[in-house]
Order: structure tokens, then sequence, then C-alpha cells
């Protein structure tokens, strides 16, 4: 099987360099004599994808060990990476939802630390833990970011600095070229919808693009060569997420690598986790609503094993029955019966996440505002609800009956917004990291021979909203079809296991 190393220059996974994309008269002709001329030319501006997630089933409970379901959704995070000319010697982050701008000196950065024979790690390497050296290496390169601002906002800040710079010299050398990451994402950040985890597998994938470490994403790509990249972006992904949050689970981020919905396990955190795709997750009518009341994941799973250090037989009993509802869930959707349209299936599904919710309750990560949006839904008996993600604030997602009244809905919707809640439409189980090499999009039919719109870092930085952004990156249709984009696909039957 191919590793990718070997063979591979951007995202076409052809072994070839990819064609730079030239402004120009648009004649073909125009663009050949360019490119003749360009010896060495730069890499093309490109962009990845990451979807974020709801745990539909399981949430906290796989923290410690037991199985959580969880689906991909269609809001993403995207990452816009521009190679610098050779004379500029300086990466920079560019995060405008948070407003986070900061630049290094690459050879100002700690490269002596990450380059020790017994600390260097190589680009197919299972890191289950963080380097306490090489996080004391990069604190000086930390701490000068945004120095200035708020402590809840440089936590934010340093928090995601951390984990780049934790990746990017693990993975990079010495000699790798100025670069400017900048992202946007339309996944509500601190909401439990995993916007840190599709951050970090947009980081990790972009790495390891420009380090000609991945081949593919390509139509004709055998899917045991797919899942092996895919599992490649994943691990390093957990390490972004370890920068951040501590002790992760690691489910996040398998989601947002991998797409669609996942049975999820992780017993041992030396070993790799059990990984069961659900291929055939349906399309379930959910209403995702943000509380728009902030939290901290770690804040809510320390307060958990907090709880269950305090009362370990009691809080045992809890999260063992969040494993029989997790496999109940799974059993339910699973079973050819089930059908998304029948309302006797939808209420099987619906009774097990009150259930869940009840018991998430019990451990005390609930929030009033999530428990006011289950009273508005209950009221109008529109379906079940329950908190995902950690809890303490976040999102509530909502399992709508299929005979839900327009005229009670569109009421649910005004209170909802009268209360300072947000909505979303979204779609579960959608596609994971995606690539768009070069960030190109045709934007016009066969006979346009203008070589296509190059999505360049100011028009990205710019987009206005996440209306904006998706229509920049080619998002159409009630789908959320991607124009231009490609997707590892892995699937299969089989179990994966994530990483090897």
């Amino acid at each position: 099987m191919s590793d990718g190393r070997n063979g591979h220059n951007g995202a076409n996974g052809s072994g070839s360099s990819p064609e730079p994309y030239v402004n120009g008269s648009g004649q073909l002709a125009h663009r050949l004599k360019m490119e003749r001329k360009m010896s060495s030319p730069m890499a093309p501006p490109f962009m990845v994808s990451a979807p974020g997630k709801v745990i539909v089933f399981g949430e906290h409970s796989v923290v410690h060990g037991k199985p959580a379901i969880a689906a991909a959704i269609s809001l993403r995070s995207y990452l816009h990476v521009t190679t610098l000319s050779k004379s500029k010697r300086a990466v920079s982050l560019r995060f405008p939802d948070i407003d986070l701008v900061h630049s290094w000196n690459i050879d100002d950065l700690p490269w002596e630390a990450f380059q020790q024979p017994s600390k260097k790690k190589s680009y197919y390497s299972l890191v289950t833990e963080l380097d306490p050296d090489l996080v004391n290496a990069l604190q000086p390169h930390i701490t000068v970011v945004s120095a200035d601002r708020p402590d809840e906002i440089r936590r934010v800040h340093r928090n995601s600095a951390s984990a780049f710079l934790y990746l990017f010299l693990s993975l990079g050398l010495p000699s790798f070229p100025g670069c400017d990451y900048a992202l946007r994402s339309t996944i509500p950040i601190g909401a439990g919808l995993g916007s840190s985890a599709s951050i970090s597998v947009c980081l990790s994938s972009a790495l390891l693009l420009q380090l000609r470490t991945l081949s593919g994403p390509h139509p004709d790509q055998p899917p045991d060569e797919a899942r092996l990249q895919v599992e490649r972006i994943n691990r390093w992904a957990f390490v972004s997420e370890m920068c951040i949050h501590g002790n992760p689970s690691g489910v996040d981020n398998t989601v947002a690598t991998q797409g669609k919905a996942v049975v999820f396990q992780r017993t041992d955190y030396t070993k790799p986790p059990s990984v069961r795709p659900l291929w055939d997750f349906p399309e379930l009518p959910l209403l995702l609503v943000d509380t728009r009341q902030a939290k901290s994941t770690s804040h809510e799973v320390a307060k958990v094993a907090k709880l269950k250090e305090s009362h370990p037989k009691l809080v045992g009993t809890i999260l063992e029955a969040m494993d029989k509802v997790t496999v109940a869930a799974a059993n339910v959707i699973g079973d050819d019966e089930f059908d998304n349209e029948e309302e006797e299936s939808l209420q099987k599904l619906g009774e097990l996440m009150t259930i869940n919710h009840g018991l998430l309750v019990s451990l005390g990560v609930s929030h009033p505002r999530l428990e006011r949006v289950r009273e508005l839904v209950d009221h109008e008996g529109l379906g079940w609800t329950k908190l995902t993600g950690a809890g303490g604030g976040g999102c509530s997602i909502t399992l709508l009956k299929s005979d839900s009244p327009r005229e009670k809905l569109q009421k649910l919707e005004q209170q909802l917004e009268a209360e300072n809640y947000a909505r979303f439409e979204t779609t579960l189980g959608g596609d994971g990291v995606g690539v768009l090499w070069p960030a190109v999009l045709k934007n016009g039919t066969v006979e346009d021979d203008e070589g296509g719109m190059e999505i360049d870092l100011e028009k990205f930085l710019n987009a206005d909203g996440n209306e904006g952004v998706e229509k920049l990156v080619g998002v159409h249709g009630d789908g959320g079809e991607r124009e231009g984009w490609k997707f590892w696909r892995v699937e299969s039957r089989q179990q994966l296991a994530v990483p090897p």
C-alpha cells in the first residue's frame, strides 16, 4: 500500500506538481508560456475544510471508556493556505472569527527542541500525550500572543497558537517556507459542535499536504489507501486537540476527519480507539439550537471526573446506563425496519434521547438555557430534545416529529429568536475532511476558458459572514454540494480503527 510519502506534490495524488493558477488573459497558450518561465513556482494557494459534529448519544460517558454516537454536520471550518516567497521567513495565523492575528519568524522558533532524536516525531507517529519539554519550549512564543487582550480572549488565542505551533514544529523542518494560514468557520465556537476539532483537522491536513505525506484525495483512490490518509490526518488532529483541551476523547476529531457518523469508543489511550462507521445513518429531522451560553469543555469534563471521584459507584452506574442507551440507539438506527419518516421509528429514537439527556442532567452538565429549549419544544409537543456536547451551555438538538404542524414550528422559532437563541438548519452525516487544490473555483461553463476564480487571501478574509464564506468556497444547493472540492472516500463495511 502506498503511504503517500513519495511521488506526491499537492492534493491531486498524481505524483506531479499541481498546475499553478496564473491570472492573465485567460488564453491557454499564455498560461503555458507563463508556466514555462517559472522554473520553481511557489505552491498555489489551497484550502482544506472539515465539518463540525453533534454527539447524538454518549457525551461525557465517552471520556470514561463508553461508546458514543457522533455525526458530522454541514457546518464547517475552512483553512486557506498561502505560501510566501523564499525571502519571507514568517508564518502567520489569521483567524478573524476570534480576532486573532499573529506572526512568528520561522528561524526564531525552538526547532532544536523538536529536532532532538529522542523528541522528533514522524508524520506517521502515534502521539498519545504531549511532551512537557516541547510544551515548555513553546511557551515564550505563545505568551507573546494577544498579550494586551482580556484574559478570556487571550486564553482562546493562545490555545489556538499552541495547537498550531506544536503541529508545525513536530511535523515541519527549519527549511519550511513562510506561509499565511487563514481560517474562517461557520461553526459556532464554544457551543459543543466540535469547532476546535474541525480547526485541528484543517491544520493537520494542511501541514501534511504541504509536507507531501498524503496521497489524494482523488476519485480512483483505493479505499484502503484513503483510509490510511484519513488515519494520518486524524492522529495529528488529536495532538492538536490535546493542546487545546488537555484530555479529549478523540471522538470530535475522528468525525471531523472521517465524516458521516460513527460509534466511537476509546478504552485505553495508549491503544487505537474502536470506530465503527454508520454509513447508513439517516438524515434525521434535527433542529439545532445554540443557547449562546459560553461554556468550557475541559471544565465540564473535569466536573464529571470530580463527581465520579466523590461518588464512584453512583456515577459509575450512571455511565453504565448511558452505555446501554447508546448501544440501544445504535441497534434502533441499524435495524432494517428503521424509517426516519415513520413516527414509530422516530419515537423509539426520541425516547432514548430523552433518557440520555436525563442522565446528563444527573451529572450536573445541563444549563437553564438548555432546559428552556426543552420546555419550549415539549410545550408544543414537537419532538425530543437533549443537550449535545459537553453541556454547561452550548447547543441542544431536537429530533422533530414528522407530523409537526408548521404553525407550531414557526411559533417555536419566533420564541427562540425572542429569547436570544440561534437556530441552524444542518444536514447530518456529510463528508469529512476535504481539499480544494488549488483554491480555484470554475464558476462557469465548460466553454469558459478563464481558468476559474482564484480564492485569494483578501477575498477569503473579507467574505461577509457564514453565507459569504460558503458562497465564496463554492457551497450551493440544499444538500450543501461543494464545487471543486475532493474528499477521501473510506466507505467500507469493515471496522475502522483510528489511529492504526
